[in-house]
């Protein structure tokens, strides 16, 4: 007769009890990061470096449609001080700038994939939201409540 070994299920923490643990350092390095990696142009740069990195200044500039170059030059500073960019500067004429996505930073997009590949498929539901809450707001000119009314006795 076979004997089966029973392993010990660890149960793992949930956010809650991670999220209890930490310290100021920690929680203010977490909202850091996230608040970097959630502006309006880091991910789409972050990826445009993952998938064709290293690329020079002026190429990623083209690639991300819509930014300034002033706007991207805060980015990549802010992807590089989080650990997710690494610059290389070559020294020559003119100077030579590259940047790469670090292992982290491959690391966070392969994280974000299956999130927009997961919007992407919701694109009808978000248009569909959009939809009835404009018409909700342009209805009549009348304001949709934000709060529910409570009904005072």
């Amino acid at each position: 007769m076979a004997t089966t070994r029973r392993t010990k299920s660890r149960k793992l923490p949930d956010a809650a009890e991670i999220c209890e643990a930490l310290d100021a350092d920690q929680e203010t390095v977490i909202r850091e990061v996230l608040s970097r990696v959630t502006d309006k142009w880091s991910l789409w740069a972050l990826s445009e470096l993952k998938s064709d990195g290293p690329l020079r200044f002026s190429r990623l500039l083209e690639r991300v449609e819509g930014v300034s170059q002033k706007s991207l030059t805060a980015t990549l500073r802010g992807l590089e001080r989080a650990g997710l960019v690494r610059r290389t500067v070559t020294v020559q004429v003119p100077i030579r700038v590259d940047y790469e996505a670090t292992s982290l930073g491959r690391e966070l997009i392969a994280k974000f994939q299956p999130f927009w590949i997961w919007t992407v498929g919701k694109i009808p539901d978000f248009r569909a939201a959009r939809q009835t809450f404009d018409a909700a707001r342009s209805d009549g000119g009348q304001q949709v409540p934000d709060v529910p009314q409570r009904k005072t006795p």
